[in-house]
């Protein structure tokens, strides 16, 4: 054991932060400096303290890793995707922490619809195979390595990919000539996600501002340097985020303008990419829409889902103009009207349909209404025969398909792909996420409660565990929670998941108001000034579980990420004796103190989720009040683990630094580890190996304070 190994001590600093006649005096700001010495040797003592710490895990933990490993298929291949005139998919090898990015042509006088029966990596490579991205030779001489765009033209010829090599989410992007296998000069430096091709000439991305918020679009002409881009669009108000992209038909370019509330689209015929962007329409506050192309009845057109007749958002068609020839959002033809029970969330358009997705009763929904040469029809709603599910339209590149991917899967039920041809209404089932070693979802069982909550709303609970597992008395429970930005936890098969049910645990989910479950009020009602909501709705469902005989006290245990950990924190400050441990992953738990500091990334967008305390003083106190870091009192809480990464521009490192060191500072009772990830960003390390045994780790001290196991 290491009871004997000493807390870290962090120095004291004080810095008084003054806003609105209030005064907060923060002792550990100073470990914003990571540039500093004094700031990484704090880090590497928690490091090592958190080591020492979790040693009687270790075994665990390296048996939660083989049980991933052993039940992963290592040599595998995703099941080819048709654009143009290649079979686009990915292949695995055992060993290999990335993978290889592959085609094959169409075979002439081959089904263009029906993927090929491609030879498994077991079996040698297919005759024609070209691998156009080897990401292992990419990442071979880097800690870390992510990539952000992977772009084919329609000709198949060139290819644009972006790589990150530090976790901060700022990629170089360089282009590929797939005749040659040749590199063009092309470099492309500091810029954000994606890159869209229109033609083989052009190239439109996004760069970020000093802050990190994507503020304007370019349009790069290859074999010219970057100096010579073009700048075609900028936003300069900081609470909007801006992004470029094309329609299916490519007919389109659409710059999206949108803040957290508000939304703005531009458009441009592909046809001309020096042309001007032109405004649909123009920004109103509270307003959002988005825009996609359909041809109905021989006509350009707009298919929109927008808000502006009520939260829950509905659907309507416009034709395809653009400023001042547009009618308003609000008198546009209708095609689904809002509902106050069904979340309409978007559609895909292809020349012969438009597949829709929604939510309604908690669950995510999807539906295909075929266009005739009348113009609309119905849409008809896939049918599935579990409660509690995830469907996911997948798209097919081709604009002219008859057939859409979408894929399913559950707690139980491992992820599959399906083929849905529209004409026919036939499923072709491609693949199921195989798990090596054996697996029976009739071993396992999942199920939704319902808890109420201190005001009355019913907040939905997803439950798993073994079948077998004797549920007539309280069982070691993992509760997970998020609730915020509207993104909803939705079911899906886990193979990490199986190695905490198989030791007898339960796993079960707070779907609580933030989040997007039950439809836009749901989070309307957990953001702002009504943030609050969220904890309490979960510590609701703990008290719940435990009333209902499911968990008990002493072998409940907590898991968020990123602003679900910020809600790991508000509940160990508020409920401290709810649960026997919580782990908090890139938790945001200093966010007062971020949503004061404008020039970090996010914050000002941020102010529409979170409120604007730099102005307002009645945010300020609103958020002073439950922010996680500046409510820590001399008390006894739950074991906390905090997982962190050194280079994350989302939340930054900073946040779970200082929180811990206030923890082990001033609680009077419970163990607080700090572990941070040095070559690494949100998404935490990156090579699957290295994210399994993450994950291991994470597991095995989550299962070891809920049951006391160590292996």
């Amino acid at each position: 054991m290491t009871d004997n190994v000493p807390v870290p001590h962090a120095p004291v600093h004080p810095v008084t932060r003054s806003f609105h006649g209030r005064e907060f005096v923060d002792d550990f700001e100073w470990m914003r400096d990571k540039t500093s010495q004094e700031t990484i040797d704090y880090l590497e003592a928690q490091n090592a303290y958190t080591k020492q710490h979790t040693a009687h895990l270790d075994e665990m933990s390296e048996n939660i890793f083989q049980e991933i490993k052993s039940r992963v298929k290592e040599t595998d291949m995703s099941v080819p995707t048709r654009a143009g005139d290649y079979w686009y998919y990915g292949r695995t090898a055992e060993g290999k922490d990335y993978g290889y990015s592959c085609r094959i042509p169409v075979e002439k006088g081959s089904d263009p619809w029906n993927p090929p029966t491609i030879p498994g990596p077991e079996e040698g490579r297919p005759d024609g195979e070209q691998i156009i991205l080897d990401a292992n030779e990419l990442a071979a001489d880097h800690e870390f390595f992510s990539i952000g765009a992977a772009s084919v033209t329609t000709s198949g010829r060139l290819f644009a990919y972006s790589v990150d090599t530090t976790g901060d989410e700022r990629f170089d992007l360089y282009i590929k000539d797939l005749e040659t296998g040749e590199l063009l000069e092309d470099r492309l430096t500091g810029i954000f996600y994606g890159a869209t091709w229109v033609g083989e000439d052009y190239i439109f991305y996004q760069r970020v501002d000093d802050a990190w918020r994507p503020d304007t679009v370019y349009r790069h002409k290859v074999g010219t340097p970057q100096d010579e881009d073009v700048l075609v669009f900028q936003e300069d108000d900081a609470r909007f985020n801006v992004g470029v992209g094309g329609s299916r038909s490519e007919k389109y370019l659409f710059i999206e303008v949108g803040s957290k509330i508000t939304t703005e689209i531009w458009a441009l015929e592909q046809d001309n990419p020096e042309g001007e962007f032109r405004v649909l329409w123009e920004r109103e506050r509270g307003v959002e829409y988005d825009v996609d192309h359909a041809v109905v009845a021989g006509q350009d057109t707009w298919i929109v889902t927008h808000n502006a007749h009520g939260p829950n958002f509905e659907l309507a068609q416009s034709p395809a103009l653009t400023g001042a020839e547009l009618a308003p959002l609000r008198e546009l033809d209708v095609l689904v009207p809002h509902s106050e029970d069904v979340r309409f969330e978007g559609v895909d358009t292809y020349r012969d349909y438009i597949v829709a997705v929604y939510r309604r009763g908690g669950i995510g929904q999807a539906a295909v209404m075929r266009l005739t040469e009348d113009g609309f029809t119905e849409f008809e709603e896939l049918q599935f025969d579990e409660e509690i599910f995830t469907v996911g339209p997948l798209g097919n590149p081709e604009w002219d398909a008859p057939v859409f991917r979408f894929s399913y899967a559950s707690f139980t039920q491992p992820t599959q792909l399906f083929d849905y041809w529209v004409e026919s209404g036939e499923r072709t089932l491609l693949k199921e996420q195989e798990v090596q070693g054996g697996y029976d979802p009739g071993d396992y069982t999942a199920y939704r409660l319902w808890t109420t909550a201190d005001d009355g709303t019913e907040i939905p609970v997803s439950v798993v565990h073994r079948a077998d597992l004797d549920t007539d008395r309280p069982q070691p429970t993992l509760l997970y929670g998020y609730g915020s930005y509207e993104s909803s936890t939705d079911p899906g098969f886990s193979y990490t998941r199986l190695s905490l049910l198989d030791r007898g645990m339960i796993f079960a989910v707070a779907h609580v108001r933030g989040g997007g479950e039950m439809g836009r009020i749901w989070y309307d009602d957990g953001k702002m000034d009504k943030k609050k909501n969220t904890f309490t709705d979960f510590i609701a469902v703990a008290d719940d579980l435990v009333e209902r005989g499911i968990a008990k006290r002493d072998a409940l245990v907590a898991e968020g990420g990123s602003a679900g950990g910020m809600l790991m924190g508000a509940v160990a400050n508020m409920a401290p004796d709810r649960f026997k441990a919580i782990q908090a992953v890139v938790p945001f738990v200093d966010p007062l103190t971020s949503m004061l500091k404008p020039e970090l990334p996010l914050t000002v967008t941020e102010w529409d989720e979170w409120g604007d305390p730099y102005h307002d003083p009645e945010y300020y106190d609103y958020m002073a009040s439950y922010a996680p870091y500046e409510n820590v009192e001399a008390k006894e809480y739950p074991n906390i683990l905090a997982v962190t990464s050194l280079n994350d521009t989302r939340v930054l490192y900073v946040e779970p630094a200082k929180w811990i060191a206030e923890l082990q500072r001033t609680a009077t009772g419970g163990t607080f580890l700090l572990k941070t990830e040095m070559s690494a960003g949100h998404g935490g390390v990156s090579g699957r190996y290295k994210k399994w045994r993450q994950n291991a780790f994470e597991y095995a001290w989550l299962i070891n304070q809920a049951t006391g196991l160590t292996k």
